[in-house]
């Protein structure tokens, strides 16, 4: 059997110009790798919502793997504008192959 890691899997629902902004803290953590997907519409706290270019609320989802430490790093990073920007950040445990490119 092929073995494999544990690492962080986290994704971040922020507001798309902000994005740039989150992908950038990836990057200055250290962490290798992150993947920036659209997101059309959703519902939460505050209600429903949908994607809106025009007014600048559509949403993105970045996603990123890392290791705990880099994981933790991030969440750091991130913590000054996490209320303040609307940002939503969720972490949990994956097991992945080739975990060193993590």
């Amino acid at each position: 059997m092929t073995e494999t890691v544990v690492r962080k899997r986290i994704e971040i629902l922020a507001d798309t110009p902000l994005a740039r902004r989150v992908t950038d803290v990836i990057d200055q953590v250290g962490i290798s790798g992150w993947t920036v997907l659209p997101v059309q519409s959703g519902s939460g706290r505050d209600g429903q919502w949908r994607e809106e270019r025009v007014t600048g609320a559509d949403k993105s989802l970045i996603l990123s793997i890392a290791s705990e430490e880099k994981a933790a790093a991030l969440v750091d990073a991130l913590a000054p504008i996490l209320t303040s920007h609307g940002l939503l950040l969720t972490m949990w445990n994956v097991e992945v192959i080739r975990g060193e490119r993590f």
